[in-house]
């Protein structure tokens, strides 16, 4: 993603995108693999617990009020946010913990935290799941204990509206003056790196950041994920668009430590909204068309 069409209009939305982000991240280190190699830091910011939610007579297992700490960057709409209108945090994962925790009967506890080095942080306890909308790895799963999957995305290419020096990945690829924008240690950055040679690859510590990026001209297209991209082309139609086809095909699951005693409970819930239709509207209501990036 990137920064803005013209001078000032993209200044008035740099200030829009950076108002509405969490404080930045971690300096994150050059290499691009999954999961940081640094050792974790304390959370940013840590919220107060919400209360417990639901019921023992109602619960599908019944964790007691059982506080849970909840991993999110809120810089990842529309899995996390600040709204710039009444700044409180918001987005998918908030409403989703929620229903989960409705279903188990325990009190969810969001903790704002970098994206650098959160899965170490989870594999090494700090946290009791991460959510933040997390690919499913082969080597991720070597340091953290995995959710079923709770839906399957899409990589795809943003683009400024208009773009016609490319129209897929590869044509992208084939032109040697193009660099592209990404989120560093994500599965975006990772495939990317199959593409392309790290000098034509600019990383980014959040993706508005690789917008803003884009919308400047800095870099020519950002490679993340649809359901995110949507947001981006909601918000700015006359000046972003996704072009071609998927690049790849990936499933997002909640990370635990492992041998976490929440991944069967947390699977059940997850098995329990998806059958009575409540993950299936939160998915249109923050990954549909009309959603908006706040």
């Amino acid at each position: 993603m990137k920064t803005f069409r013209q001078i000032l209009v993209g200044i008035t939305l740099a200030a829009i995108l950076l108002s509405a982000c969490a404080p930045a991240a971690t300096p994150v280190p050059p290499s691009p693999t999954a999961a940081s190699t640094q050792t974790a830091v304390a959370p940013t910011t840590a919220a107060q617990p919400e209360g417990c939610l639901g019921s023992a007579e109602t619960a599908l297992v019944d964790l007691n009020c059982r506080k849970i700490t909840i991993a999110v960057e809120n810089a990842y709409p529309p899995f996390n946010y600040i709204s710039v209108q009444t700044g409180e945090p918001g987005g998918w994962d908030y409403d989703v913990w929620r229903e989960i925790c409705t279903l188990l009967h325990c009190t969810p506890v969001f903790v704002e935290a970098a994206w650098d080095g959160l899965i170490q942080a989870v594999s090494l306890g700090q946290y009791d799941v991460a959510a933040d909308g997390i690919t499913i790895t082969e080597e991720r799963k070597q340091m953290v204990d995995f959710s079923d999957g709770y839906l399957q995305i899409q990589q795809r290419l943003l683009v400024r509206k208009g773009e016609n020096r490319f129209d897929s990945l590869e044509t992208f690829v084939a032109n040697q003056s193009l660099i592209l924008g990404t989120q560093i240690a994500t599965t975006n950055y990772e495939t990317a790196t199959k593409y392309l040679p790290e000098t034509r690859i600019k990383g980014f510590e959040q993706f508005p950041f690789a917008v803003q990026a884009l919308l400047s001209g800095d870099v020519d297209a950002v490679i993340m994920d649809e359901v995110i991209g949507l947001g981006y082309v909601g918000e700015n139609a006359d000046q972003l668009e996704l072009i071609g086809p998927p690049i790849s095909s990936d499933e997002l699951g909640f990370a635990f430590p492992k041998g976490s005693d929440l991944v069967g409970p947390v699977n059940q819930a997850i098995a329990a909204l998806k059958a009575n239709g409540t993950l299936e509207k939160y998915n249109l209501k923050y990954f549909g068309p009309d959603f908006k990036q706040p």
